[in-house]
């Protein structure tokens, strides 16, 4: 975009291919050329990312994904091209501590604009079971894996106010274009508003407060409209869940009236199938929109959170 831009010498380039960061996997999936355009170049690590620098920027804006549409955001590994791609932009924007190749590429960079969307809202210790939901159907084997939940974009309300950081990182970094940038983000904000209110009188009245799914990315949404995530895994998707929780699950199941058992669209849907036909559920999509493919019900972040609520009315037995 600007005169900052310089290209990586040929030294720091051979540092770069040398760096322990995950692996620099020269087969990791490009999303796209390094940009070097006359725009405000952003590099995002994954969708949700991708989704408010695209609406805040509009045409101001040249975005490129570091995680290509299908693949898991936890399974990440930088190639030498993407780091390339990361130093010459002008800004980032990430979601720190949830892809830890990222998170090191990001802090050996000379970037100028630097932005970690968990430092625009508070991130929250969620385990296995997050919300009102007592635990009185787990039985005292059972321990639950927590940690700082990264999935804040899931809940409208949290993922509003990164919109407005990132809005005002934006402004700060571009400022020619500062006015497009408040008028995108002002408009971001009131249709993520209008969705936390579907969420909130679409979930108001249900049969059941209890929904299970195989991954716990769930935690800020149920809090949020006063549910109850049961995850059959923690916070890492591709962890087994032992056999003492499968039964905590099916035992709390049948007590609270639960239907369905929810899996996701980037992960396998073995975990959740098997537990559903084992207990008489159904099994069905709840999509952490971690990456839009073929497989979401949705083009974008709103249309599949709109399914995602349409899911989960189901499930709950909304009136």
């Amino acid at each position: 975009m600007n005169a900052r831009r310089r290209l990586i010498p040929v030294a720091a380039a051979t540092t770069v291919t040398a760096l322990g960061i995950g692996t620099l996997s020269a087969c990791s999936n490009d999303t796209a050329e390094a940009a070097q355009t006359s725009r405000f170049d952003v590099v995002t690590s994954f969708y949700p990312m991708t989704f408010l620098a695209e609406r805040i920027g509009g045409s101001h804006v040249h975005v490129t994904s570091l995680t290509s549409p299908g693949q898991e955001p936890h399974d990440l590994e930088l190639s030498t091209k993407q780091m390339i791609q990361l130093q010459e932009s002008d800004a980032v924007l990430y979601l720190g501590n949830l892809q830890p190749s990222v998170d090191a590429a990001v802090a050996q960079s000379e970037i100028g604009t630097k932005i970690d969307a968990t430092s625009l809202t508070t991130l929250e210790e969620h385990g296995n079971e997050v919300g009102g939901h007592a635990a009185a159907h787990d039985s005292d084997e059972h321990t639950e894996e927590s940690g700082k939940d990264p999935h804040i974009w899931l809940d409208p309300v949290k993922y509003a106010q990164v919109a407005k950081g990132v809005g005002a990182a934006f402004e700060k970094a571009d400022p020619d274009h500062a006015a497009d940038y408040r008028k995108n983000t002002a408009a971001l904000v009131e249709r993520l508003d209008e969705l936390n209110t579907e969420f909130k009188e679409g979930l108001a009245r249900t049969k059941t407060e209890v929904f299970i799914t195989t991954h716990a990315a769930f935690g800020y949404l149920a809090e949020r409209y006063g549910l109850t995530e049961e995850a059959v895994n923690g916070l890492d998707p591709e962890s087994e869940p032992s056999a003492a929780r499968v039964r905590d699950l099916e035992n709390m199941a049948r007590a609270d009236g639960v239907t369905t058992v929810f899996y996701e669209t980037l992960v396998s849907d073995r975990t959740a199938k098997t537990i559903a036909q084992d207990t008489g559920l159904r099994a069905d999509v709840l999509d952490p929109l971690e990456g839009i493919t073929e497989k979401s019900r949705g083009k974008d972040y709103f249309s599949v959170q709109e399914a995602n609520l349409e899911a989960l009315r189901t499930a709950l037995g909304a009136k």
